[in-house]
């Protein structure tokens, strides 16, 4: 008797989609496993191989931002100022972001509801919010780059919030708001860098 031959199941990619899909449809907090498994073709067993627990899906969502960020880059913007940048970067994560602009809704909603997933998911936060200082010519190193982390998460947490009830075209209010935080961040490192330089030539 012939063997049968097995089923290809799909990959990680496929899977990440289908919870994206079934998010922008439900509340994150309702989807489950078994419901992606469907939506996916995938068995249960495949789900649970490539993704072992709902922040697993989170991280590889921030990943595959991060990449599409990381390819748009452009070395000839190396002349503009930092600040410009930054906001540059920040857009393009936004626009990376704006195919599942549901989905990313339902899980902001949610998140709040799920400590475990926000405690996972933080260092992948973290690296994707230092690969955009990086992306800008910033290094997100050493202490000063750990303070430079937090602050840029800060802002794009805030700006992801206006960005959700942003329904313009060329996101006039969701840029507006980014640059305005930039340039309050940019006059406080201004501010402290000349606090620092006063305390070392007093010394």
């Amino acid at each position: 008797m012939a063997k049968q031959a097995k089923k290809r199941e799909p990959g990680a990619d496929r899977i990440l989609d289908a919870a994206l899909a079934l998010a922008g449809e439900m509340p994150w907090r309702r989807v489950t496993m078994e419901a992606i498994a469907r939506e996916s073709g995938a068995s249960l067993g495949r789900v649970r191989e490539q993704f072992p627990d709902k922040a697993a899906f989170l991280r590889a969502f921030m990943t595959r931002t991060d990449a599409a960020v990381m390819a748009d880059h452009d070395f000839a913007d190396a002349s503009e100022p930092t600040r410009e940048r930054l906001l540059d970067v920040i857009l393009r994560r936004l626009d990376a972001l704006s195919e599942h602009k549901a989905a990313v809704r339902s899980i902001v909603r949610d998140i709040g509801c799920d400590p475990a997933s926000v405690l996972c998911s933080a260092p992948a936060f973290a690296r994707s919010m230092a690969w955009s200082l990086e992306a800008a010519g910033v290094s997100a190193s050493g202490p000063l780059g750990l303070l430079r982390v937090k602050g840029l998460a800060a802002i794009y947490l805030s700006a992801l919030r206006i960005w959700l009830r942003d329904d313009t075209e060329d996101l006039s209010p969701t840029t507006a708001y980014l640059d305005r935080s930039l340039r309050r961040a940019e006059r406080l490192i201004a501010f402290m860098d000349r606090g620092a330089r006063r305390s070392r030539l007093s010394d």
